[in-house]
């Protein structure tokens, strides 16, 4: 006769095949060569990373106006402190500087929302961005309207300087670089010669080299009474530079869209501009997010290259503020401080990309 059965609750999996243990073994610890390579580099962290937050952070100091309140050996924070004006917003004029701080409001205002994504009127926010935004920054920047004082673009720098430079040259050389890249695409010969020909020249030479040009050479090609401002040279040279590789990139995503999708167009009757607008560009831009960003990221970093042609940016202010006498010996901490806060952008960027690329499925995964 048999007994009753009597149901039991499941056991938890032995700890040895879940968890971090499991975890443990399986990733850092699952062969001879993988193990010497993980005590390796734990040994190596051990040693690099305890000092580094000693140096930054139990041994620092934080409070004090001058080089004499930093003893010890830890970093200098007062350094950074002292100079954080200067380093945001360079010789803009202290009392015309909440215009930068409202347009760095703005620009957050706009951004940030586009990592929601439920927030409302993201959509309009992005557009705003692109359009909107660039003009009213450029009033409250420059000024002489509505009552503003003007300021002159040569008192501008630091983090500022950078987000201008960057910022501008982001939003002017996507458009063009699908330009570039549909012309170079182009059955006409003229025109895909014309853009052939710009692309190649652009990616040919050097971002400091067109910075220089832009700088000291253009002025001798301008007729007489023509003066653009060293800051608008800089752009005009950054968004051609920046728009020869862009249009590489977008020609790649161009190719790997299969023909069939242009024939496709044509059958339903949608023109060159229609079938490219509505069908082909959105998947081609969709596919190269990767390459986009990325270059939207070098843009930004190569920002650095305008102290060639005396224009401070972040970078610049901080080696500037490091040969004063008054604080010598703090160079560690600028420098950390300027690769901070070009980290915090390009990380910032990139974590957008992909969480746009997982949006849009842009690795087609089965």
């Amino acid at each position: 006769m048999m007994g009753k059965y009597v149901e039991k609750e499941a056991l938890p999996p032995p700890v040895s095949t879940s968890g971090p243990i499991a975890w443990v073994r399986d990733n850092l610890f699952n062969s001879p060569l993988s193990t010497i390579l993980s005590l390796l580099t734990i040994y190596l962290l051990w040693n690099i990373i305890p000092p580094i937050f000693s140096w930054a952070f139990f041994d620092a100091n934080f409070a004090g106006d001058n080089v004499d309140a930093c003893t010890g050996t830890g970093a200098c924070w007062v350094f950074i402190k002292v100079r954080l004006n200067f380093f945001i917003y360079g010789f803009y004029a202290e009392a015309e500087r909440w215009r930068v701080d409202l347009s760095f409001l703005l620009l957050a205002i706009a951004v940030v929302p586009q990592f929601f994504d439920k927030f409302p009127y993201k959509m309009w926010l992005g557009v705003a961005s692109v359009t909107l935004l660039p003009l009213i920054v450029g009033t409250l920047l420059i000024g002489g309207v509505l009552g503003l004082p003007p300021v002159e673009t040569h008192q501008w720098g630091g983090l500022m300087l950078t987000l201008v430079l960057s910022y501008v040259g982001i939003v002017a050389a996507l458009p063009f670089g699908v330009i570039l890249a549909l012309g170079r695409r182009s059955e006409m010969p003229t025109v895909r010669m014309v853009c052939v020909a710009f692309i190649e020249l652009w990616r040919g030479v050097p971002l400091i080299s067109v910075l220089f040009m832009a700088s000291v050479m253009l002025p001798l090609f301008l007729p007489d009474g023509w003066d653009f401002q060293k800051l608008l040279r800089a752009l005009i040279g950054i968004t051609m530079f920046q728009s020869a590789y862009m249009a590489e990139v977008i020609r790649g995503g161009l190719q790997a869209i299969p023909k069939g999708q242009v024939e496709a167009a044509a059958a339903l009757g949608l023109g060159y501009w229609r079938s490219m607008g509505l069908i082909v560009l959105p998947q081609a831009l969709k596919l190269v997010i990767p390459g986009i960003v990325n270059t939207f990221i070098a843009l930004f970093k190569d920002t650095t290259l305008v102290l060639i042609i005396g224009l401070l940016d972040i970078l610049a202010t901080v080696q500037s503020s490091i040969v004063d006498p008054a604080w010598r010996g703090v160079a560690a901490e600028g420098y950390v401080f300027a690769a901070f806060c070009f980290w915090v952008f390009c990380f910032g960027m990139s974590k957008y990309s992909q969480a746009l690329e997982r949006k849009l499925h842009t690795g087609h995964k089965r």
